[in-house]
């Protein structure tokens, strides 16, 4: 398989790694204000990324527009809700719709976030940060394996974006996600902006996070803007906000990623301040650009 090489290529299918290629084309992710502009100017985005809350009703107007735009891009399928590591049971009614969701698209790629975001007391609208100990490990572990065997397919575990650390944390980031690659055979998706952003606000070197990961495990990354703020102590405070353009300190360390990945499929997340579609038209073709002179 291959990425599409072109704008509408019926039932396009995303490969999980694609080989180094000059059709290799970033993504985007997909929004409501965007959905007439893709249909009628078809521009040369590799694939659309969605969230899939946002698409768990029956029909209406936005899966009228998602099949059509389905017609003709790959989809990627990216969840918020599922809270891998909560401390009860998954939701079944959640996975339920999440299987739905998955048969009715067929989407090239599923991932969601390291994170918990579901109490007994309800939803919680954040996805919150995990202690990185053996009792999680076991926790999350179970819970991608009960997701896996449900859906019937791999699911991509996307490294978060954190503010506080725990104390009682016996793993380091990477080697936690590792040891959950390595029991489950889970995928990663790498979120480069998340590195950053977790690196500045705790001190640790971004480029050797890169070194330590299972980079053989990486089926996406993510790219995003974030903004600079002050902690309390004055020390730099990074927010991972993905209402700006991609810094280039990110891009910088996603060069230096895909030089060890291999072309990667790669989505630009804009989620607030969202701009037009030529904006993240022109971010993809960074990401294209920076991918392809990494790579060759």
């Amino acid at each position: 398989m291959k990425i599409i090489s072109d704008v509408c290529s019926h039932g396009g299918t995303l490969p999980l790694r694609p080989a180094k290629s000059t059709s290799f084309r970033a993504g985007a992710g997909l929004k409501p204000m965007h959905y007439r502009a893709i249909l009628e100017q078809r521009p040369p985005f590799g694939f659309f990324e969605i969230h899939a809350e946002n698409y768990m009703g029956a029909g209406g107007p936005p899966h009228r527009y998602l099949t059509a735009i389905r017609e003709c891009y790959a989809i990627s399928l990216h969840g918020v809700g599922l809270s891998i590591g909560a401390c009860h049971a998954l939701d079944q009614a959640h996975l339920q719709r999440l299987k739905r969701l998955i048969e009715r698209y067929q989407p090239a790629l599923f991932s969601e976030h390291l994170a918990w975001s579901t109490h007994s007391a309800g939803f919680l609208n954040d996805l919150l940060p995990l202690p990185y100990t053996s009792a999680t490990l076991r926790r999350v572990v179970e819970h991608i394996d009960t997701t896996q065997s449900f859906l019937g397919r791999q699911i991509l575990l996307e490294n978060p974006s954190t503010y506080v650390q725990f104390a009682e944390s016996c793993y380091s980031e990477p080697d936690f996600i590792n040891e959950v690659v390595r029991r489950t055979g889970c995928g990663l998706l790498l979120d480069v902006n998340n590195v950053f952003v977790s690196a500045t606000n705790h001190g640790f070197d971004p480029y050797a996070y890169i070194a330590q990961i299972n980079l053989a495990a990486v089926g996406e990354i993510h790219l995003a803007g974030h903004t600079r703020e002050c902690d309390i102590d004055g020390s730099p405070l990074l927010i991972d906000t993905h209402d700006k353009p991609v810094d280039d300190a990110v891009w910088s360390l996603y060069a230096h990623a895909v030089r060890r990945t291999g072309a990667v499929s790669t989505l630009i997340e804009w989620d607030a301040e969202i701009p037009g579609l030529d904006t993240l038209l022109a971010e993809a073709q960074l990401a294209d650009a920076v991918a392809q002179a990494a790579v060759c």
